[in-house]
């Protein structure tokens, strides 16, 4: 029987498939992990599944392996049922949403575990000044990202403006008892800018819950640390946006999620101009002049969350307005890289990050 509510404790237990290594080594992630200093007697289990459009890895430190083999299974799997569940196109609850936000003001009975998801996603959105939007899906189907495959052409101006002038937003969305309905027929979620941070906090919870002291989880680049490696902090590297090597590495401590927003992942380039899947839902059209932008997010309730939606007002604000829109949205650790290649960072990111890349040139921000 499917769950229409999302807690930790009710992870489903069954193995999903490893990918080939092949499917691993053309996978692009937003952050390379790299895991190093540990004791050898440590025990290390890693799982791996394709979910939420990128490659996901569970590693779980100082567990048996059958028991690690079942704590990162059921992750998974709950991983799956939660993409499935909060896809924006394919059929789903999330779907069946859109679909009667598109017939507004028509009112339907709401799935209870989306409540709570909504409500959160657009308290970030309000945070964020509008900078992050989850209800411009039809701009991101209009400019051909809900799919697989993106192909080199620009949408019609008309019909960028004509959605950017209808103006969605997420408190059109109105919850009355067991209904819902929206306020404006505009509205389309695509929570894929929030989806892998929620599972992040997820996981770890229920990591937590079953005793697990090492984990880490890492969905397509958006990472939360549970406990330690061996005693000793997990290292990850921050994935140069150029090149298929990390640009840096830091150490992540307990309870600390860390996470990127770039434009070379979902991307297509027409007449030598890169357009990426972070759409500005002030003009319709996606965000230029950044290649890349990471935050890393203290402990807390919702760290991996933070780690994915925070990126996100910052990338879309730009070399002029980046570092008050991480403010804005709690990240005070975060950087920034523009068009140029030149690195932008805060103080405090720029004391955890340990550069490899040469001949970089910096900007420090308070």
């Amino acid at each position: 029987m499917r769950r229409e509510t999302f807690k930790s404790a009710d992870f489903r237990a069954f193995l999903t498939p490893h990918p080939s290594p092949l499917t691993f080594l053309l996978t692009t992630v937003a952050l390379l992990l790299t895991l190093s200093g540990c004791a050898k007697e440590t025990p290390i289990y890693r799982d791996q599944s394709f979910v939420f459009g990128t490659m996901v890895e569970v590693t779980i430190s100082g567990e048996e392996e059958v028991r690690a083999r079942e704590l990162a299974g059921k992750v998974l799997a709950d991983f799956d049922y939660l993409h499935r569940t909060l896809h924006a196109w394919e059929p789903g609850a999330l779907s069946r949403m859109n679909a009667v936000f598109a017939q507004s003001p028509s009112k339907a009975a709401v799935v209870p575990g989306l409540v709570p998801i909504i409500q959160d996603a657009t308290r970030f959105s309000e945070m964020s000044g509008g900078l992050f939007n989850p209800a411009i899906g039809r701009l991101i189907k209009l400019w051909g990202f809900q799919g697989d495959e993106f192909k080199p052409q620009l949408p019609d101006p008309r019909e960028i403006k004509a959605l950017v002038q209808a103006s969605p937003h997420m408190a059109d969305i109105v919850f009355e008892g067991i209904q819902f309905y929206s306020k404006n027929s505009a509205v389309q979620l695509d929570l894929g800018g929030y989806a892998k941070g929620y599972a992040l906090d997820l996981a770890a919870e229920y990591l937590r819950a079953q005793g697990v002291k090492g984990a880490l989880i890492n969905i397509g680049g958006n990472i939360i640390a549970v406990g330690s490696r061996g005693g000793q902090p997990w290292r990850v590297g921050v994935q140069h946006p150029r090149k298929p090597t990390a640009i840096a590495s830091l150490e992540l401590h307990d309870g600390e999620a860390i996470g990127t927003s770039g434009d070379y992942q979902r991307y297509f380039e027409l007449d030598g101009k890169r357009y990426c899947h972070i759409i500005d839902p002030r003009t319709g059209y996606p965000a230029q002049g950044v290649q890349a932008v990471t935050v890393l997010i203290p402990r807390g309730n919702n760290a991996g969350t933070l780690s994915d939606v925070a990126s996100k007002p910052a990338f879309i604000a730009g070399v002029k307005g980046w570092r008050a829109a991480a403010q804005a949205m709690g990240a005070s650790s975060a950087m920034l890289i523009d068009e140029r290649g030149e690195v932008y960072l805060t103080a405090a990111m720029k004391k955890r990050l340990e550069f490899q890349e040469k001949g970089l040139v910096f900007h420090e921000v308070p």
